[in-house]
């Protein structure tokens, strides 16, 4: 009996649609990060990048529960002495949607350089409309 090893050849990937509008961002997040490290395939392999692409559109309708919305805080060095920067979640909504959705997988995934290559397959757009049609994304449908 033989055991089946993923290899990079071996790896096959999709595109996905998420639509994250009317969704509570921590349930949409972790789920994504799961489809971005290929946790929901059967070859699942840890040290490797199995996961499919993500596109998730309509960053700006997502929602959460609580006060957050003013009491979630985003933090932001520049390096020079004093150049701490802080955004509450209401802030981050009205100026950059798409930033809030990136952090919060990004949290979730892997650190280090495994981590970065699943980040770097997710797209997020505050509308609709996205540039990947040539890759027929499928729907996803998230259950929670």
């Amino acid at each position: 009996m033989k055991n089946f090893v993923a290899t990079p050849a071996t790896i096959e990937r999709k595109w996905y649609v998420v639509d994250a509008s009317g969704q509570t961002l921590g349930r949409l997040t972790s789920q994504v990060a799961s489809i971005l490290r290929g946790k929901n395939k059967p070859v699942f392999t840890p040290y490797l990048d199995m996961g499919d692409y993500v596109i998730v559109v309509n960053a700006d309708k997502i929602k959460v529960t609580g006060k957050k919305m003013s009491q979630k805080i985003y933090y932001r060095h520049s390096d020079y002495v004093g150049g701490m920067k802080t955004a509450t979640l209401k802030e981050m909504m009205n100026k950059k949607p798409e930033d809030v959705i990136y952090h919060a997988v990004k949290g979730m995934l892997p650190k280090g350089p495994l981590g970065r290559s699943m980040i770097e397959k997710l797209h997020v757009y505050a509308g609709p409309d996205h540039k990947h049609a040539a890759q027929k994304p499928e729907v996803l449908e998230l259950k929670y």
